[in-house]
Order: structure tokens, then sequence, then C-alpha cells
């Protein structure tokens, strides 16, 4: 009987198309950050893992998102930086100015009402290093005997 296991997507043909996508972000942010602004009636809803790695949000932003949070880019936004892997931008939380850096990565969402264009990415790789860490450590034997950490009260140290 013939080997019938599914080919190998040994190129990675997903991710480079997710990866050609997010160049996509990158171009309209990039006009986006130009003197004029963002054009016409364009306006973006960008939604972002706040835990994703490479993430920078404010304490307190991220407290109250602390999973998931959608930036809106139309008319009050400042110092847009667009670079080839990250952008960073400084919006208003609360009439408070706060810089919020993220990697391309990072981003669910992206959507442009204005002409109904949505791009929707896979989640970013949380998960996924989350469910490798798990897997690590259960394979790590717990330490035994000396040689693992030293746990000390600290009630031995309080004036009573």
């Amino acid at each position: 009987m013939a080997d019938e296991t599914p080919p190998v997507d040994e190129m990675h043909y997903e991710q480079l198309a997710q990866d050609a996508l997010r160049g996509v972000i990158r171009s309209a942010l990039e006009r986006a950050a130009m003197p004029e602004g963002i054009p016409g009636a364009h306006h973006f809803y960008i939604t972002f893992k706040t835990r994703a790695p490479g993430v920078s949000v404010p304490p307190d932003v991220l407290a109250k998102y602390p999973d998931e949070m959608t930036v809106v880019l139309q008319h009050q936004y400042w110092d847009l930086k667009v670079e080839a892997d990250r952008f960073s931008v400084m919006l208003k939380f609360g009439g408070m100015p706060k810089v919020l850096s993220m990697p391309y990565t990072a981003v669910t969402r992206f959507y442009d009402p204005s002409v109904q264009f949505l791009l929707q990415f896979e989640m970013p790789l949380i998960e996924e290093a989350a469910a490798e860490v798990a897997e690590v450590e259960a394979e790590t034997p717990p330490p035994t005997g000396d040689d693992g950490p030293k746990v000390v009260s600290l009630d031995q140290f309080r004036k009573k």
C-alpha cells in the first residue's frame, strides 16, 4: 500500500504569506507617518496582543488590557515611527500621552473601515512558546537534595 502521509511544507508558505501581509501594514503605516498623515477617509483599527514578545505598553494600559487591545489611528496620533519589524505611536489615554511599541508579529487584526479592508493574522507565537516552556519544564526533573533553590521565610526577620 502506498504511503498516504501528507507532504510536509518545508517552505512554510503559510508563515511566508503571513509575513508578506504584515508588510501591507508596514506600508500603510509608512504612509500614515508622512507629514500629510493618513489620506482621505482612511483610518486604521489595529488589534494586537499586549503580552506578545517585543510589545512595550505602559503598565497602567497593560493592566487595563492584559491580553489584547485595539488602537485607532485616525486624527489624534503622534510620533508614529515605522521600522522594518515594528512600529511605535503616541496616543492619549484619559488625556495623558502614552507611547505604545510593538512588532508586526503582535498584530492580530488590521482593519480600515473606510474601504472595508481587513487583514486577520494567526495568533502570535505566545501560546506556542508557552506550550514549549511547559513541555521543557515537564521534561526537566525537579531538583532533589541540596542543589535546589533555598526557600527562606521572611517571618524570621520581621520585628514583632
